[in-house]
């Protein structure tokens, strides 16, 4: 029994030493509060670069008139303007 006490707190000791836990902590906080935005998907990727269908896949994009809601980055604003043509978006709440 004393195994399997000390085994529970060694595993509870490295979970609060990771300091990337804290960092998406902070960084799932930050995004709350954060202004986001309604991608909606009205052309199919196909035909196009395959680099466009990957970006549709990184906004979280899997058939047409389906709505995802993202934060709005710079990194979000570049996937949105490599398919702009393929999508709509919206100011969401």
């Amino acid at each position: 029994m004393a195994t399997k006490s000390t085994s529970a707190k060694a595993t509870a000791d490295r979970l609060q030493a990771k300091p990337g836990r804290l960092r998406a902590e902070r960084a799932s906080a930050s995004q709350a509060s954060a202004k986001r935005l309604k991608v909606t998907q009205i052309r199919s990727g196909i035909g196009f670069d395959k680099k466009q269908t990957l970006a549709l896949r990184g906004l979280g994009l899997r058939r047409l008139n389906h709505t995802v809601d993202v934060v709005d980055t710079p990194s979000t604003r570049g996937l949105i303007l490599k398919v702009r043509h393929l999508v709509t978006v919206a100011e969401g709440n």
